[in-house]
């Protein structure tokens, strides 16, 4: 078997160390043909190229000398020199040299630029990066080439993508994606009011970067999630469902129009999904431990709280408005989260102040087609105008 060439972006987060560990559990399945990664811990990275020995690396923020001095301290001396890219756009020219997979692992919408490029030179997608989907929807769908050239890794759209398979999609009636409901679940808004931000960096299933564990807390990662379940598999906002499910055994469901459920069960990891997305549509052995049946659990379901967790709520109306809309969305959460953790906000105004720029940068405003242009001014609008409900509300 010709081994799946892969290039990994954001190979020193969370989804980028796992999916070596993939790789690594499967040899001469997969050849890592590049690395990517914002720089911030050159030293693993350095150990990911000399474990891994792909031909380009990128980074973000630090130098090749940087890098290199790191290769040569290991074992004794440099005996391998990959070819090495730096800058705010390494990790797009990486992902435009054509490979049989893509997984796009960078947090944020700084990974919109990696995911067109990927795209357009022709290589599968396993997009983990749900950011740069919901932020450039209609750009990005515009530049699949084949179907099946997007593989989520997100859980939950794994996990549909899964579930689909069971059925044909005009027998689909609706889409149902669960949620932990974070480490405050159960708690009114009120009580989130003094809410630390160690205290919303303890997600009780993953362990996850700053910015996605936080958007786990208030939910906002799931009001992404909608957006991002409606744009990969054509359901309209109002054919998809959330539920608050505290073990996160089920990890999506599809309900059929017969009145059959379809679910995904499995331990609330994300070996699997990143598995699948290097390998679909094939299944790659002993990849994870499955569930034990012989152990006596209890699994719960609970509706979603609006009121205390808004996020979502807001996520559908940005959705259905469309074009700029789930951009500003984001890129004012992003902001918020930082302040949040800044001690600039409390944590029941991160929501609050990112509903109050949608609003301000889409109320009575035509939307328009978006363009790649048209979508970075208004990031940087909904960035500016964060800072400046931040800054007032310090005052």
């Amino acid at each position: 078997m010709t081994p799946r060439r892969v290039t990994l972006l954001g190979s020193t987060g969370s989804i980028g160390t796992q999916a070596l560990q993939v790789v690594a559990q499967n040899p001469g399945r997969f050849e890592v043909h590049g690395l990517a990664a914002g720089g911030s811990d050159l030293d693993l990275l350095a150990r990911q190229v000399f474990e891994n020995r792909p031909e380009v690396v990128a980074i973000a923020h630090g130098s090749a000398e940087e890098l290199l001095e790191r290769l040569g301290a290991l074992r004794g001396g440099l005996r391998y020199v990959p070819r090495i890219l730096t800058g705010p756009e390494a990790a797009a020219e990486l992902a435009a040299e054509p490979v049989d997979v893509v997984l796009n692992g960078i947090t944020g919408s700084i990974g919109l630029g990696p995911t067109l490029a990927a795209l357009e030179a022709g290589s599968t997608l396993a997009l983990a990066n749900k950011e740069s989907l919901i932020v450039g929807g209609p750009l990005v769908k515009a530049a699949v080439q084949r179907p099946d050239q997007i593989v989520p890794v997100d859980s939950e759209h794994s996990a549909i993508a899964q579930c689909l398979a069971s059925g044909r999609r005009e027998e689909l009636r609706r889409l149902v994606i669960t949620a932990s409901g974070g480490p405050f679940r159960g708690r009114s808004r009120e009580e989130l009011a003094d809410v630390t931000p160690e205290q919303a960096l303890a997600h009780p299933n993953f362990a996850m970067g700053r910015v996605v564990t936080t958007n786990s807390a208030t939910l906002v990662n799931k009001g992404l999630e909608v957006i991002e379940a409606h744009l990969l598999f054509d359901v309209p906002f109002d054919d998809i469902r959330v539920v608050v499910h505290p073990q996160q055994q089920i990890h999506s469901m599809v309900e059929f129009r017969d009145g059959s459920t379809i679910a995904q069960v499995g331990p609330p990891r994300m070996l699997v999904p990143i598995a699948l997305g290097l390998a679909w549509p094939e299944r790659l052995e002993h990849v994870d431990e499955a569930t034990d049946w012989r152990q006596p659990q209890s699994w719960e379901f609970h509706p979603l709280d609006d009121d205390a967790f808004p996020a979502v709520r807001l996520a559908f109306h940005v959705g259905r408005l469309g074009g700029i809309a789930p951009a500003v969305y984001n890129a004012a959460n992003e902001e918020c989260v930082e302040a949040f953790h800044a001690g600039r906000l409390v944590f029941t105004e991160i929501v609050d102040v990112v509903a109050e720029v949608v609003e301000e940068m889409t109320a009575g405003r035509e939307l328009g087609e978006l363009t790649l242009d048209s979508l970075l001014v208004a990031e940087a609008e909904a960035r500016s105008a964060a800072h400046a409900r931040i800054a007032a509300r310090a005052a």
